[in-house]
C-alpha cells in the first residue's frame, strides 16, 4: 500500500478540494497540518511559495491544487473524474479555470477573508473590498446558473468530474457569508447542485472528517502580503 500525505491547514479552500477527491476515491491518506509550519524552512521545502496544498505520495512531492487532483485521478486506485471525452474533459477544465480565475478570487479572497477570517482574528474587514468584488461574484453565478439551467446533476453533465469538486469548497465557504446567504438562493440551480453534492457520500465523509472551524492564526500575515488594496 502506497503512503499519500496531504499537507495543508483544515480550511485552506484548496486544501479541501484536494479531500475531497481523495476521499471520493477512496484513497486512504494522512493529514499534515501546515498552520504552525507555514512560513518556515520545512514547509517551504514543500512548496517554494509557502502555499497548500501539497501531496507526498511515497518520496514523490507534488504541490499545485491542479496538478495533484491530475495526478491522484491519474495514479490512485479508485473511481476517475477525468472525463474520456476529450470535449467533456475541456470543459471540465474550463470549469476548473473558471474556478481558479472567476469564482475563488472573488468569494473567497475578497468576501470570505473579509468577512469571515479577519474578524475571527480581530481584524476589521473591509467594506470596499466586499463590495468591488459583488459584481463579479453575481456574473460567477450567473454563468454557472446559466450552465446549470438544463437539469445536469453535475456541471460537466451527467457525471461527476474534478471540476465539481473544485467548485464546492468555494461556493461552500461563501455561503457562510452574509453575501452568500442572501444572495444564493436567488440561483436555484446553482443551489440545487451543492444540495445534490452535499449528498454525496465522500462529501459527507469528507466533511465529518473536518475538526471544527476554527479562526486560522496564521492568517493575520496575509493583511500584510494577502490582502487586496481597497
Amino acid at each position: 500500500m502506497s503512503n499519500v500525505t496531504l499537507f495543508g491547514f483544515p480550511r485552506s479552500t484548496f486544501v479541501s478540494v484536494v479531500g475531497l477527491i481523495l476521499t471520493a476515491k477512496g484513497v486512504p491518506y494522512t493529514f499534515h497540518d501546515t498552520e504552525d509550519e507555514m512560513y518556515l524552512p520545512i514547509h517551504l521545502q514543500r512548496h517554494p511559495f509557502g502555499r497548500v496544498p501539497v501531496l507526498q505520495h511515497d518520496d514523490f512531492m507534488l504541490y499545485e491544487t491542479s496538478a495533484i487532483a491530475a495526478y491522484v485521478d491519474e495514479v490512485l486506485p479508485g473511481p476517475k473524474f477525468t472525463p474520456v471525452d476529450p470535449r467533456q474533459r475541456a470543459r471540465m477544465n474550463q470549469w476548473m479555470c473558471n474556478l481558479n480565475s472567476y469564482f475563488y478570487p472573488e468569494m473567497i479572497y475578497h468576501v470570505s477573508h473579509e468577512r469571515m477570517v479577519y474578524p475571527e482574528l480581530g481584524i476589521p474587514g473591509n467594506d470596499l473590498i466586499v463590495q468591488r468584488a459583488m459584481p463579479k461574484v453575481i456574473q460567477a453565478l450567473e454563468v454557472m446558473e446559466k450552465e446549470l439551467s438544463d437539469g445536469r446533476p453535475f456541471i460537466v453533465g451527467d457525471s461527476l468530474t474534478m471540476a465539481d469538486f473544485f467548485l464546492l469548497p468555494t461556493l461552500f465557504g461563501f455561503s457562510l457569508t452574509p453575501e452568500g446567504k442572501q444572495l444564493l438562493p436567488k440561483f436555484p440551480a446553482v443551489q440545487a447542485w451543492a444540495d445534490r453534492m452535499a449528498a454525496l457520500p465522500g462529501v459527507i465523509r469528507f466533511r465529518a472528517s473536518l475538526p471544527p472551524r476554527a479562526p486560522i492564526p496564521h492568517a493575520r500575515e496575509w493583511v500584510h502580503h494577502h490582502r487586496p488594496a481597497a
